[in-house]
């Protein structure tokens, strides 16, 4: 029977971070709503985290040989990632709902043993008042912090608190 083994952050692996072409979800030509999805992560003292790998997944539209609807952004100085891609749509949920249009958003970093899991919606999307996950969350002010803001032409803003504060709700996954 094997061993467990401690959990890593994010392994041998960590130099993917250096390939930013990874958060350019439209580099192998796709084409459609096309958006940015950008945001600041910080710690729990409001510090940027200047050295995590971002990364997203969306389930709509599918992947394709021009799309892959997965990318992987490393933060900058002042915690900051971005993404070019296509905007999500929604996906199919429980019973007669669907799940509003997101994003899975998962962070590695120093100091994290284990990977955090979020998501990112849309601010003012009316399917969020249905979607099974954001439904789950009963405080009001906690469900915001899964909420992108819109910043104007085709870019939308989610900062992420990995605690304290307005810390940003994470999925047990």
């Amino acid at each position: 029977m094997p061993i467990a083994t401690a959990s890593q952050t994010i392994g041998p692996f960590w130099g993917l971070i250096e390939y930013p072409e990874w958060a350019d979800l439209l580099r192998f030509g796709a084409t459609g709503e096309t958006m940015t999805l950008t945001g600041r992560i910080t710690d729990g003292d409001g510090l940027p985290v200047t050295d995590a790998a971002v990364e997203i997944w969306q389930a709509a539209p599918a992947a394709s040989e021009i799309f892959p609807a997965y990318g992987r952004s490393g933060t900058d100085l002042h915690g900051e990632f971005r993404f070019r891609t296509l905007k999500p749509e929604p996906v199919p949920g429980l019973g007669n709902f669907q799940q509003a249009p997101h994003f899975a958003v998962t962070i590695f970093a120093r100091g994290l043993l284990k990977a955090l899991v979020t998501r990112a919606y849309f601010d003012g999307d009316a399917m969020n008042d249905n979607d099974p996950v954001l439904c789950l969350i009963e405080d009001p002010a906690r469900r915001k912090t899964l909420l992108a803001r819109h910043e104007g032409a085709d870019v939308w803003r989610m900062d992420i608190r990995l605690q304290g504060a307005d810390e940003t709700v994470f999925l047990d996954v």
